[in-house]
């Protein structure tokens, strides 16, 4: 028997993200598709929305010592401590092989000064294959102890204002869900002259080893994400759209369509898939095979419909 959904027009996913406007809404998350390159001769990367690429420096990273990854229930805890090959590496070896991958390129950056900030934006403007800048603010600011950059509404303007002179590229600022208040949050990096805000990162936990009596992570603590934090993601995604008018791109524990659904549903222009790539290489575009056919199954035309259209 012929499912009648199939023979409906093909819905139009497609979603502006500030000055973005993606093919449909489905991007994978900074640090869990590498630098995209390594999925291509696996996958076709024209099908995504988006490619974040693993989160640049200025110079090379090591990363921090192993064990720096632990199952948990429900999720993962990572200490990676942002490994990667820094900013002229990527530009000189890694960007060339994406030239005409058909989707936008998105860059992580993040540093530990305001500077750091700076500078990677100022380099990165000139580069046509770069289509954004997602800006990780959760980072250690050395300048202020070690206080995360993105759990100060003041430091986090600051950091996006300094970088907003540098670029013209449209300007992401990745979210940290350790605050109190997330719309007081998203509230100044928009002021700050964010495009849009991608949240949530990961939420700060630990593992210990009953029987060496020691943190499993050699870092002891890392950042959970997974499935488990779904629901905070959710809460803190339609709590920043209610708070501000720029777009904001839903990361959390998304590893199927109804995951991505519910972020859509709550207010998300776009989501990230991220940890499930791990389980999945796949993941992301069977993400985006399940939202097309919801919209078909439910006679949506557009997406951009659908989204935000929780009745509370």
């Amino acid at each position: 028997m012929t499912d009648p959904a199939s023979d409906s027009p093909a819905p139009d996913l497609s979603v502006r993200v500030g000055g973005l406007l993606l093919k449909n809404p489905v991007l994978t998350a900074s640090g869990t598709f590498g630098y995209g390159i390594e999925f291509a001769p696996f996958m076709d990367l024209s099908a995504l929305g988006g490619i974040v690429v693993k989160g640049l420096s200025l110079t090379p990273s090591p990363g921090n010592p192993p064990p720096r990854v632990v199952e948990t229930p429900c999720g993962m805890l990572n200490a990676i401590g942002l490994e990667n090959v820094g900013v002229e590496a990527f530009l000189a070896e890694k960007l060339p092989k994406l030239a005409g991958v058909g989707t936008p390129v998105i860059a992580n950056i993040y540093g530990k000064t305001v500077e750091d900030y700076s500078a990677l934006a100022e380099r990165l403007e000139g580069e046509p294959g770069v289509a954004a800048l997602e800006v990780n603010i959760s980072c250690p600011n050395v300048k202020a102890g070690g206080v995360a950059f993105g759990v100060d509404p003041s430091a986090a303007a600051q950091v996006i204002a300094k970088v907003r002179t540098r670029t013209k590229k449209p300007l992401i600022a990745k979210l940290s869900p350790n605050v109190t208040s997330i719309a007081l949050i998203a509230r100044a990096v928009e002021g700050a002259g964010a495009d849009a805000v991608s949240l949530i990162n990961t939420i700060t936990g630990m593992a210990v080893d009953l029987a060496t009596r020691r943190p499993v992570l050699a870092n002891v603590t890392g950042g959970l994400s997974g499935p488990a934090i779904k629901p905070v993601g959710l809460r803190m995604v339609w709590e920043a759209a209610r708070a501000v008018k720029i777009p904001v791109i839903g990361i959390g524990g998304i590893v199927t369509a109804r995951d991505a659904l519910e972020y859509l549903l709550v207010g998300a222009a776009a989501v990230q898939v991220g940890t499930a790539n791990f389980v999945d290489p796949a993941a992301a575009f069977k993400v985006l095979t399940g939202i097309e056919g919801f919209c078909r199954e439910n006679n949506i035309r557009a997406i951009r419909d659908f989204i935000g259209s929780l009745e509370v």
